[in-house]
């Protein structure tokens, strides 16, 4: 087994030796499947596959956490989170939406590092059919208890769960009578962690453990022992008794020579023609801290998304562009497994023979972080009412305590204040005391509130109903408490009749009142179903519409798993696997090859993914489109791609001396001569609007984007190089940089190549003159796709004050493919040339203020900076002056323009319905 980096040093991750043969010059790295993340669906899978003999590469984004790497001092935990962007490249990954907030882990082993260890499969009667979500839709799910569970066995032998075994951890202990005094069905679930060193042998704590035939991941050095019962699962374990997946899936997986490899953040994803993959990805690297990363570039037969719920839905909707086909049902059905957590603090025992109530020991520091689980029956069951939860103790680090008992700081003030002044007291008048113990223990205090103190964390089957989008290229969630109240009141209620039996004061968590709740067992956005219809991928997690891609982790869930899901997960991967292996060539639906994307037919419509006649309009690149040295070439990427348009600004694929030059009538001008030796002028333009895909008429893209919120904008910095030229020329050609920002494309897309003309002749329907600004920008979404921004501004003289609605509103159309200007459709082409390869279309406007902050952007260099910007505003005068007759009419401030002239098509001939503008 090749070595494996440690969590401290940066490294890139582990090569296994036969990697090379892999790889030729030039071109990318060919494997049998890419799997994303090392949580609980990609570990399984790579393992698997690496027993079938394919070759494997496992790309985990965080690194490696060897037993004693996870950090635990002050100075430590300050950088334990993942933010790249800031240099931090830690454990935990925190993440704030509408409604919720989430928790997940960025390590190899993925959320087993931080997850409490409970495998409990999900209940039988809870795999439910056609059960209604508030908002319309269904939660359905397409596989049943019976067909999970071999694969629940499977999983099972590889983590080798077992009960809490000890007999006398208070808050197991108080769990189980205050349960039975309340009539509740308590049990020890099954958590993965080892108590002995032997396989059935008796508990004991802190004892060395061999390391299995496959060895670690992590070296033959590494050294595990059995549970110390410190409550640090939630933080990472130290002494290796957690049975975390980098301690059996991927050792085992490596041993068999898959290739894991850490610090490796998948960004891209894009079919390749003729079938599989291609991935397009970054290496971290930690000592170069917050620097652009250089994209690398992996081809696949299979892909496996198991980045965890949030990772691969942002993935999918980032990439939607390169994926086309995709299901609407994607980002739907986000549920939080209806996590709940609050607190039992200060319980107490009765009072007895006239005494006070004593206090009740729990020590929530005691034991792994969940010994118990209270299971409340579903209405599906025959016994319940309501939505079926559990209830769990929950452990914590013993820091903690120290936390809660100096967080009293009315009572800590006190306590020393006293012990100090009997100390200054002694010293004063020489009491002849030189044993102070006893005064050091009261300042200390007795820790009662942290011994009888234990958190309760709540999970079940909440509603289903939440949205996950992009907004800005962020990810985000639309989702609220208000359609699960009464699942949340139910588990509420039940923790608070446990705090009252325990005799303790039932605290919840602060965000409860906000109405808001924590999450660290996302599920859904990517939902499995029958069809595309209703989901995302089938029964075994394939894409519909893409075989050979799979979803094997949370997101395929199509509702709340109710217990852990950890478990089902997990089985779920593996019944993922059995199904490839079994039948390795014939996908179990048709759909469309990974080649084919769905396009719009002549009325506009798009086929479905999911026909199963596999009959499927596959959308081509648009006619004249090249193949340009952007396609392979590496882009400079942010460190990260969840900040979206916060993130650091991109760089696109350079451009190379070997790639063939597109002629282009445009880029003549501002390419010749000596640029030193001329004036060049420049100002920044930004631009908003909606889009939609599918369509082909600009006015109905801006307003099914507008319903849809599909929004699109620009920010373009336009550089005449030569002014004279520009001017000379009669299509005033000019360079475009800048970026297109759309989520439906992923976020931001930076400008590749731009061009821009500012007012080229045209004619009215009634003949009189008319001009055209005119956009053409390349662009690359984050899977490798090229597409083709073009857009124009239509000049014409109309009845009224039109001058400002002709200069701001821009009809705009994208194409797949990077097309030069020559090769665009011309008045006469046919109607399905036109319609060849558009991705989809749309308007966009300036802004008051935008168009404001554009006047002071207009900046000039060269030997003749004045001149060369009087020539520029004469230009764009006399223009003007030739559309509106005598003179250029004084602009009122911009009003909104109503539907006016005549109607016309998006093509270059015509003129276009005038849009309202939008809010």
């Amino acid at each position: 087994m090749g070595r494996l980096g440690t969590g401290n040093t940066g490294d890139a991750g582990y090569r296994t030796a036969d990697d090379a043969p892999r790889r030729s010059n030039g071109t990318p790295e060919k494997v049998d499947a890419v799997v994303v993340g090392s949580g609980f669906g990609g570990s399984v899978v790579a393992l698997r596959l690496a027993e079938a003999g394919q070759s494997v590469v496992l790309m985990e984004r965080g690194k490696p956490y060897p037993p004693g790497s996870f950090a635990r001092s002050p100075s430590e935990m300050g950088r334990n989170f993942w933010d790249p962007d800031r240099g931090l490249y830690g454990l935990f990954d925190a993440w704030t939406f509408r409604g919720t907030e989430g928790l997940v882990s960025s390590g190899l082993g993925g959320g087993s590092l931080i997850y409490a260890n409970v495998l409990l499969r999900k209940d039988e009667k809870w795999f439910v059919k056609e059960s209604p979500v508030p908002g319309g839709g269904y939660e359905n799910w397409p596989f049943t208890r019976a067909d999970l569970d071999p694969y629940y066995q499977a999983a099972e032998e590889m983590l080798r769960p077992v009960p809490y075994p000890y007999r006398d951890t208070a808050k197991t202990l108080a769990m189980e009578k205050t349960a039975a005094n309340l009539g509740l069905n308590i049990s020890r679930p099954p958590i993965a962690v080892t108590f002995a060193a032997e396989r059935d042998g008796e508990p004991r704590t802190n004892q060395p453990l061999r390391l299995p035939d496959y060895g670690s991941i992590h070296g033959p050095g590494t050294v595990r022992t059995t549970c110390t019962l410190s409550g640090e699962c939630d933080i990472g374990c130290n002494a290796g008794a957690k049975n975390t997946l980098d301690h059996n899936y991927l050792s085992a997986a490596a041993a068999l020579g898959a290739d894991i490899r850490t610090f490796h953040d998948v960004r891209g994803i894009r079919p390749l023609d003729g079938g599989g993959y291609e991935v397009r990805f970054v290496v971290h690297r930690p000592n170069n801290r917050g620097g652009l990363l250089t994209e690398q570039i992996i081809h696949c037969k299979r892909l496996f998304l198991g980045a965890g719920t949030f990772g691969t839905n942002f993935l999918l909707l980032r990439n939607r562009g390169s994926l086309p086909a995709l299901s609407d049902a994607l980002g739907t059905r986000f549920s939080g497994n209806g996590d709940l957590l609050t607190f039992v603090m200060g319980a107490r025992t009765p009072a007895q023979n006239g005494s006070p109530p004593g206090v009740r020991t729990l020590t929530g520091s005691r034991g792994p972080v969940i010994t118990t689980a209270i299971r409340v029956p579903d209405v599906n069951d025959d016994d319940g009412d309501g939505r079926g939860y559990y209830v769990e103790d929950a452990g914590y680090p013993a820091f903690i305590n120290w936390l809660m008992e100096t967080a009293q700081l009315g009572t800590t003030v006190k306590r020393t204040a006293k012990v100090a002044a009997r100390l200054l007291k002694d010293r004063l008048f020489d009491a002849g005391r030189s044993n102070v113990s006893a005064d050091l223990a009261a300042a200390l205090g007795d820790g009662r509130l942290s011994s009888s103190s234990v958190p309760l964390l709540g999970m079940g089957r909440d509603i289903p109903d939440g949205v996950l989008t992009l907004r800005d290229g962020r990810l985000a969630i639309s989702w609220t408490m208000a359609t699960s109240k009464e699942y949340f009141t139910r588990v509420r209620a039940t923790m608070e009749a446990i705090a009252q039996d325990l005799d303790g004061d039932f605290i919840d968590n602060p965000l409860w009142w906000a109405k808001r709740v924590i999450t660290v067992h996302p599920i859904g956005g990517a939902p499995s179903g029958r069809h595309p219809g209703e989901a995302v991928c089938d029964s075994y997690g394939e894409v519909f519409g893409y075989p050979g891609l799979f979803v094997v982790d949370g997101a395929a869930m199509p509702g709340p798993v109710g217990a852990n899901p950890s478990l089902t997960i997990s089985a779920f991967a593996e019944r993922t696997c059995a199904h490839v292996l079994d039948v390795p060539d014939t996908p179990r639906h048709r759909g469309i090859t990974p080649a084919d994307a769905v396009g719009p037919d002549a009325n506009g419509r798009t086929s479905s993914a999911g026909d199963p006649g596999g009959t499927v309009t596959v959308q081509r690149e648009a006619a004249g489109a090249v193949v340009d040295a952007g396609a392979l070439a590496p882009r400079a990427l942010a460190p990260d791609a969840t900040k979206g348009k916060a993130a650091p600004e991109e760089k696109p694929a350079a451009r190379t001396e070997t790639e063939p030059r597109v002629r282009s009538r445009s880029l003549g001008p501002a390419m010749a001569g000596n640029p030193q030796e001329a004036t060049s002028v420049r100002f920044t333009e930004q631009m908003h609007g909606w889009f939609s895909p599918g369509v082909t008429d600009p006015e109905r893209g801006r307003s099914l984007g507008r319903d849809r919120s599909r929004k699109i904008m620009f920010e373009l910095t336009i550089t005449a190089r030569d002014i004279d030229a520009f001017v000379a020329d009669p299509r005033h050609p000019a360079h475009a940089e800048g970026y297109v920002l759309a989520d439906y494309f992923g976020g931001r897309m930076p400008v590749e190549r731009g061009w821009f003309n500012l007012f080229v002749e045209d004619a009215s329907p009634d003949g009189r003159p008319a001009r055209r600004m005119l956009y053409r920008l390349w662009l690359r979404d984050p899977g490798g796709t090229p597409f083709t921004f073009t857009g124009h501004k239509l000049i014409h003289n109309e009845a009224g004050f039109d001058l400002w609605p002709d200069t701001t509103v821009l009809y705009a159309t994208i194409l797949r493919g990077h097309v030069p200007e020559e090769a665009a459709s011309e008045p006469a082409a046919s109607t399905a040339t036109e319609r060849e390869g558009v991705v989809g279309a749309g308007i966009l406007y300036i802004r008051p203020l935008d168009f404001a902050r554009q006047l002071t952007t207009f900046r000039a260099e060269g030997p003749a900076p004045a001149a060369g910007l009087a020539a520029f505003m004469k230009l764009f005068g006399g223009e003007l002056l030739q559309v509106y007759g005598n003179g250029v009419p004084r602009v009122p401030f911009p009003l909104r323009g109503g539907p006016r002239g005549t109607a016309g098509t998006s093509g270059r001939a015509g003129t276009q319905p005038r849009p309202r503008r939008g809010r």
